[in-house]
């Protein structure tokens, strides 16, 4: 899974908030060596796999698309492998945490948010849904069962000893809940995860089966590899999606619906997603076939599709290559209306819209969540106790990815930056220890453990260590122990006690000889901002010159950028001058921005006509003490018609401050942004805000401004600005 969050940028973390559209990724590390290539999973091994699963489902539904239900049986066969007797096993009911708010993942709460915004009519009981059990029986014999806190206990009448198989029937029924969850439905689409009870892994070793419910913060997706029969019934008009071989065929007995069934063997977890206005895009490449289901929505999208099914093949080709052979025919990505969440199942993913401007060639979230098929739906594991081992492994794999592809910016480097030693949680966490840090501390982290490993031994005992360690756990739930295990089979006990520390020790901090040198790393963040500005300004079709973020694209691009203060200011406003130049100034050097700063007016005039008509200027400080405002106040005046900003009357405004940005009245292609205020300085409690409010005009992650008006207390109070549709994910909007 990958989720993009953001945060509200203030004077400190402008620059450090790009850590995201920089890629609008997640970047990965490298790992370690082997002493000999392993052996790579056959379709002998996978057909071996495939006869012993543990657990077999014969699924029969029925979708009530006008109520939003699913009526439901299924038939499940669980084989005891296991050195206990059990005398009951256990189901997990995740559609369940959809009974009260209080249980829902929090991950979609913003989604939800703004969809009941949008969606007034729609009472909050909508928002929530659950599956209720009506029976279950062993040979038509009921049996006694409970469905309590998202776990299905059902009393066998018989014990089951190990080495024995029981098969239950189970009937039930699913109310699907609006917005946005991994069961949901919105608009047009029915997105459907956790939807029917699923057996829970028994731990042999605790002798008892996991039976916990499903994360509030993150994810509980810990499964066995099983078989899968799904026969879904729906309107003919659907178009669904499932993991496996998918047929259809008329419904006989009901005119206008069919019936579609997906068999997947070997699989670690089943959904679907469905929608009357799906289209769905296909390419096969020897054997394997790639399907893209989406909403034919804007013009060209069937190029954007095809260009993402190619990295599709590139990636699962390089992963398939440098870990283990993906071993099933079809691969399929759904896309959603949801944002900010990309979320992987064994052989689907799920994906936002795309937009106009996506570059499939560079979604680095679509490569990390088709990573998640080698590490979440191959090798699997307790993403509630042991997250690292899937997200990690992913979130490096897609750096590894992008690495191999060339792209020096999204590759290894993103890795080496990342400062995480103000981080005191250890990768092999839980999720609870986690809290909010998981990104950082199973992804970013966990990565660069990863990347430590690859540094230490090398590319090819690396990528040795990970096949072995795929051929160990593919079909299975490997386990930190187990990995380190693998890494001293493959690559010897002192890896194994390196990767032991690094998982373990809080304060682990990527070695200082893997990182990045001082020059290294201010060249790579001023060619990812110079990206992250170029990225986030063409969201918006026809965006107009005059936008406070341009002067900081235009400086990225390497046109010139003066800053002129005022000369003839008082001693208190020269002080809040300094105190806001000083934050600029910050935040410039940090981009790698090249800028000169003028506050002497006899060097003002000596420029004005030839250096600083060339140059875009960012002006602050007082109209009536700025010599370069005054010099240019006809042309000022003038330009600030175009932005309908009425200069004279805002200058006039004695408590007002802001800012205004024109073209410059002597050059057409440069800009002129004025940070004002009126009086002799700004009221004391006002300078913070109105730094703050400065950088978060010039940033990429909110919104465009032109010009805004700031009260005595530096709060806006009128303003013109242009939407920017990345801000929904800083949380700027």
């Amino acid at each position: 899974m990958y989720r993009i969050t953001f945060k509200s940028v203030s004077q400190k973390t402008l620059a450090y908030s790009l850590a995201f559209t920089l890629a609008a990724s997640p970047v990965v590390g490298a790992g370690q060596a082997l002493a000999q290539p392993a052996a790579v999973a056959t379709a002998e091994t996978i057909a071996m796999a495939q006869a012993h699963a543990q657990v077999q489902y014969r699924i029969n539904a029925k979708l009530d698309e006008k109520n939003m239900r699913i009526q439901g049986s299924e038939t499940v066969t669980y084989r005891n492998t296991s050195n206990d007797t059990l005398r009951e096993i256990v189901f997990h009911t995740f559609a369940d945490a959809n009974r009260s708010k209080a249980t829902q993942t929090s991950m979609f709460e913003r989604n939800n948010e703004e969809i009941r915004k949008e969606n007034p009519q729609k009472k909050p009981e909508d928002f929530l849904g659950g599956i209720d059990i009506w029976s279950a029986a062993v040979d038509g014999q009921p049996l006694v069962f409970s469905n309590n806190n998202q776990a299905l206990t059902v009393k066998l009448q018989q014990e089951l000893k190990p080495g024995e198989a029981v098969t239950v029937e189970i009937g039930f029924e699913v109310k699907i809940p609006y917005g946005m969850q991994r069961l949901s439905y919105y608009k047009d689409i029915i997105n459907g995860a956790h939807w029917f009870p699923v057996m829970s892994v028994y731990d042999e070793n605790k002798h008892e089966w996991d039976n916990k419910p499903y994360s509030k913060t993150f994810e509980t997706d810990y499964y066995n590899s099983s078989d899968f029969e799904v026969h879904f019934n729906v309107p003919e008009a659907y178009q669904v999606l499932m993991p496996g071989t998918i047929t259809m065929q008329a419904d006989p007995k009901e005119p206008g619906r069919k019936v579609v069934t997906a068999d997947a063997d070997n699989t670690r977890e089943h959904v679907f997603f469905a929608s009357p206005n799906y289209k769905v895009e296909r390419v096969t490449r020897d054997g394997l076939t790639v399907e893209y289901y989406y909403f034919d929505n804007m013009p060209d999208k069937k190029k954007l599709v095809d260009e993402y099914i190619d990295t599709a093949f590139k990636a699962i080709q390089f992963f398939s290559e440098k870990y283990g052979e993906y071993p099933y025919p079809e691969f399929r990505i759904a896309e959603s209306y949801v944002e900010g969440v990309a979320v992987e199942f064994a052989r689907v993913i799920q994906m936002g819209q795309i937009r106009p401007n996506s570059d499939p060639a560079h979604d680095y979230v679509f490569v990390h969540e088709i990573a998640h098929q080698w590490f979440h739906a191959l090798i699997g594991n307790n993403s509630e106790a042991e997250s690292f081992l899937d997200e990690g492994f992913a979130d490096f794999s897609m750096v590894y990815f992008a690495e191999k592809q060339g792209d020096d910016l999204n590759g290894f480097k993103t890795i080496q930056i990342d400062d995480l030693s103000y981080l005191d949680k250890p990768i092999a966490s839980n999720n609870t220890e986690v809290g909010g840090e998981t990104s950082p501390v199973f992804y970013k982290k966990g990565r660069q453990a990863i990347y430590q490993l690859y540094r230490m031994v090398g590319e090819e005992k690396f990528d040795a260590f990970m096949q072995e360690y795929f051929n160990r756990y593919a079909y299975k739930n490997a386990t930190i122990s187990g990995l380190l295990h693998t890494i001293q089979d493959t690559l010897g006990e002192e890896a194994r006690k390196e990767m032991d520390k690094a998982l373990h020790d809080p304060q682990f901090a990527l070695k200082p000889e893997y990182r990045l040198s001082e020059a290294e790393e201010a060249s790579y963040w001023h060619e990812q901002f110079k990206i992250s500005y170029h990225s986030s300004l063409i969201q918006v079709a026809n965006l107009p010159a005059e936008t406070m973020s341009r002067i900081v694209d235009k400086a990225l691009q390497g046109e010139p950028l003066t800053i002129v203060v005022s000369d003839q200011a008082g001693g208190k406003a020269k002080k809040q001058q300094q105190t806001i130049l000083t934050q600029l100034e910050g935040t410039l050097t940090i981009m790698g921005i090249p800028y000169e700063v003028v506050s002497d007016r006899q060097k003002l005039k000596q420029q004005l006509e030839k250096k600083l008509a060339t140059s875009n200027i960012i002006a602050i400080g007082s109209a009536k003490t700025n010599g370069l405002i005054q010099a240019l106040k006809p042309g000022i005046i003038q330009k600030s018609k175009a932005i309908g900003f009425d200069w004279k009357s805002m200058m006039n405004q004695k408590a007002s401050s802001g800012a205004y940005v024109i073209k410059h009245p002597y050059n057409q292609n440069r800009l002129l942004l004025h940070f004002f205020w009126n009086g002799d300085a700004l009221s004391d409690n006002a300078v913070e805000p109105f730094a703050e409010q400065m950088l978060q005009s010039l940033g990429f992650s909110g919104n465009f401004y032109q010009y805004y008006v700031l009260n005595k207390t530096g709060h806006v109070a009128t303003d013109k600005k242009i939407g920017n549709p990345l801000a929904k994910f800083f949380g700027e909007e």
